[in-house]
């Protein structure tokens, strides 16, 4: 494993994973939403986005948390040989997005380019505004997502590693050893 894909719904944890991967593996960390979202949380354009992750993935150890399925899940995926895929339950992830959005909106916590979580947007109902919102609607739809990709067979050159509850995380990271593929027949799939 020295070329990783981070992938899950918003809230799961994939960055702190990601992170957390990276330094056990010697590998370079990319988080997709600090490139994506420049200053005013206005995107990078899709070409200069796909340039830059690009350049990550021609080296040969990275761990990259993020789904931006539809602009460089093909450059990531086509590179990777392990996709971590954090599928928490809906009351896990929302317990978590609800205290870290409200978290970082008390704090002030820059998060990427100056960007910062808003009050406003902890409320709304709209996917597009609120991260919350974003983690609530598209639960089911990412896990459908990832279900259909592991059984995808042009995936076929990638192990999944699915982890479904916090204690598969732990355990999963625990059992890092950067000589070592954990892969799937390691059964961290199932746990």
């Amino acid at each position: 494993m020295q070329r990783v894909s981070v992938v899950g719904t918003s809230g799961a944890g994939k960055s702190t994973l990601a992170r957390a991967l990276a330094d056990a593996l010697d590998a370079e960390f990319l988080e997709l939403d600090s490139v994506f979202h420049q200053p005013g949380w206005v995107p990078l354009p899709r070409d200069e986005f796909r340039q830059r992750v690009a350049a990550v993935v021609a080296g040969e150890r990275w761990v990259i948390d993020g789904n931006y399925t539809s602009q460089v899940k093909d450059l990531v995926w086509a590179r990777a040989d392990t996709v971590v895929w954090l599928d928490l339950q809906r009351r896990t992830v929302m317990r978590r997005i609800i205290w870290r959005s409200f978290r970082r909106a008390a704090a002030r916590t820059e998060l990427w380019n100056g960007n910062r979580e808003r009050w406003r947007n902890l409320f709304s109902l709209d996917k597009e505004q609120s991260v919350i919102a974003w983690a609530w609607q598209t639960h089911a739809a990412t896990r459908a997502k990832y279900e259909a990709a592991m059984a995808d067979p042009e995936n076929g050159h990638l192990e999944f590693v699915r982890l479904t509850s916090p204690g598969a995380v732990r355990r999963f990271l625990s059992g890092i050893d950067p000589g070592v593929d954990p892969g799937v027949d390691s059964g961290v799939d199932q746990l």
